[in-house]
Formats: C-alpha cells, structure tokens, sequence
C-alpha cells in the first residue's frame, strides 16, 4: 500500500514537474523573442546613427579637401613667386 500512494506521489510531482517546466520553456522562449527583438531594434537604431555620422564625416572630409587645396594652392603660388625672383635676382647679379 505504501508503494502505491509513493508511486501514486511521485506520478503527482512528475506532472507537476513537467507543468512547471513546460511554463518555464513557454516564458523562456517568450524572452527570447522579445531580446531578438529588441536587439534587432537596436541594431536598426545603431546602423541609422552610424550612417548620419558618416555622412557627417564625409562633409568635414569634402571642407578638409578644400580647405587644404586652397592653402596648397596660395603656398605653390608663394613658393613659385619666390623661386622666380631669386632666379631674376641671381640672373641679374651674373649680367
């Protein structure tokens, strides 16, 4: 008699085991899919900061470009002017 009312037990724990695992799955795998969502969300997020940084570089790059060509430009002229008067100099110092 004892070994029915403890098998009868342990068939009672066994379902309740398996009713407290299935919930614990169920909640589990409903976590899941709102982490895989909310990663995805940040992702979206992530990638739409990312491009307007970009974007914001590419135009410091475009004034750095054009700022450095214009100052390239007036040093070349500047050095040009120079080399050009001291040959005139040295040419008229030989004549």
């Amino acid at each position: 008699m004892f070994n029915m009312v403890d098998a009868t037990y342990r068939g009672e724990l066994r379902e309740l085991n398996e009713l407290n695992f299935d919930r614990f799955d169920a909640k589990l795998e409903q976590r899941v899919v709102e982490l895989e969502a909310k990663i995805d969300r940040l992702g979206t997020e992530l990638r739409a900061e990312m491009q307007v940084g970009f974007a914001r570089m590419d135009q410091k790059f475009a004034q750095f470009e054009t700022t450095l060509t214009k100052r390239m430009f007036v040093f070349w002229i500047g050095q040009a002017a120079t080399t050009a008067g001291l040959v005139l100099g040295v040419v008229k110092l030989i004549h």
